[in-house]
């Protein structure tokens, strides 16, 4: 029986191990594929505060090292349920048949960034792809990028890089964008900032880094090619909290319905980074609230 079972090794989970286990509570940490989250395909990160420029592999490797360090365990298993059994006492399932006993447990599952969906995306990824232009966006300065979207997020991230980019194409598949309107009016005024709707990406350009993008026009099949040294993808983010569906409330997207607090409506239960809803999904915001579900929870047991 664990004090505290993290689900998840990302940055979230593994801010919630070392604050566990710092804690002096006996912390296991599960996870089905490999330490780190999304941070690990990550060449660079150079806006977390305190590591001036490192790379995705190096940090996970260091804030895995720093909660082994203290103690904190972890098992590579896909978790499949939590059940609660009572107070203070939760049974974890996973796919390998193997069930954990814990007192309380965070849930930071992390989420898979909706993809272009196109040839040669993945292997680009660091090289020219990315899906999170406020986290990269700074690499491309005075460069010409592409930004995929129509939603808010894809408005923002243009009106972002337009601050720092030579030129910013936002195309949009769609004729309208889904967006708030005030922002697309900004966004039509900027001198760099090209719109384009009707149009979907056909073909990545570039070898071994991305040096542009074709598009195809919906209505008339008309092809483009884009030179760019970026494309940002803001196709929104997928959540991975089905399995958890029965012990907690999950919002209309699929994230879990929490705040700022990291709590859930179940008792000893808690949430921490990109898999909750909020606003900002970054490397910092997600450790934040590693540390906060920890020390909410660490309290629940002291309490028990």
């Amino acid at each position: 029986m664990y004090d505290i079972a993290i689900v998840g090794a990302g940055p979230a989970g593994m801010t919630a191990a070392i604050y566990g286990a710092r804690g002096g509570k006996k912390v296991i940490m599960i996870e089905k594929l490999s330490y780190g989250g999304q941070i690990i395909n990550t060449p660079e990160v150079e806006n977390y505060p305190g590591t001036n420029v490192v790379s995705g592999v190096e940090l996970a490797m260091s804030m895995y090292d720093q909660a082994s360090k203290l103690g904190a365990e972890i098992d590579f298993q896909e978790v499949t349920g939590v059940e609660k059994r009572g107070e203070g006492d939760f049974l974890i399932k996973t796919a390998s048949g193997k069930e954990i006993g814990a007192k309380s447990v965070i849930l930071s599952t992390g989420v898979k960034a909706r993809p272009l969906g196109i040839e040669r995306e993945e292997k680009l990824v660091g090289l020219g792809i990315s899906y999170c232009a406020t986290c990269d966006g700074a690499f491309f300065r005075g460069k010409d990028v592409v930004i995929m979207g129509g939603g808010n997020t894809a408005l923002e991230d243009a009106e972002y890089m337009a601050t720092i980019a030579n030129k910013v194409y936002l195309v949009h598949r769609r004729d309208q964008f889904r967006g708030d309107e005030i922002t697309v009016e900004r966004l039509r005024k900027k001198e760099n900032v090209e719109l384009i709707l009707n149009s979907l990406p056909a073909e990545l350009l570039g070898d071994p880094r991305l040096s542009g993008i074709k598009i195809k026009n919906v209505e008339t099949g008309e092809e483009r090619e884009i030179e760019c040294s970026a494309v940002f993808v803001a196709y929104g983010h997928i959540a991975q909290n089905q399995a958890f569906a029965d012990i907690t409330e999950l919002d209309s997207a699929g994230f879990f319905a929490s705040g700022e607090d990291c709590m859930t409506g179940t008792k000893g239960l808690y949430v921490a980074g990109d898999c909750r809803e909020k606003n900002r999904r970054q490397l910092v915001t997600a450790t934040s609230d590693g540390a906060v579900a920890a020390m909410n929870a660490i309290d629940y047991l002291n309490s028990l």
